[in-house]
């Protein structure tokens, strides 16, 4: 568990920087052979992009730097469990496994609502581990969702 909790700080770092620019602090890595090739954060905000999420910010850079679409070995690191079009992504990137932090209760596509990402029907399927740092990562969400909410009380 040590090295997934190594890329999950990774991670982290990244969805700190997207809560500094008053993002979901949501994270990504992608790691091959033990290297980070891409890493990301939400700026559906910055960009004004409903699908500027950390996995596919981060998925579409470590296709670019790598030169193929195909990351057959490669894995993703994400602090929140990707949601429909994510693990869509994700399978049709070919992500060898996908490991992440929070659940997320409301479009967690990775195990909490369903598990696309492992679905045999499709022609390609991704590893699983959930929960790596997932305290960590949940409180990230519930920290910043709570700030908002206690702004808009006092506005």
């Amino acid at each position: 568990m040590e090295r997934e909790e190594k890329y999950m700080q990774l991670a982290i770092a990244e969805a700190k920087k997207a809560e500094e620019m008053k993002e979901v602090p949501i994270g990504a890595v992608v790691v091959l052979n033990d290297k980070v090739v891409a890493a990301a954060h939400n700026k559906r905000e910055t960009d004004q992009n409903a699908v500027a999420h950390a996995e596919l910010l981060a998925i579409e850079s470590a296709c670019k730097k790598l030169g193929t679409w195909r990351l057959e070995e490669a894995e993703l690191y994400v602090t929140l469990e990707p949601c429909p079009m994510c693990s869509g992504a994700i399978i049709l990137s070919r992500v060898k496994k996908v490991v992440y932090g929070a659940s997320d209760p409301k479009a967690g596509c990775a195990g909490t609502l369903m598990n696309l990402l492992t679905d045999e029907r499709f022609n390609h399927q991704s590893e699983v581990i959930s929960g790596v740092l997932g305290e960590e990562c949940g409180r990230l969400l519930s920290d910043f969702f709570r700030r908002i909410r206690e702004k808009k009380r006092r506005s």
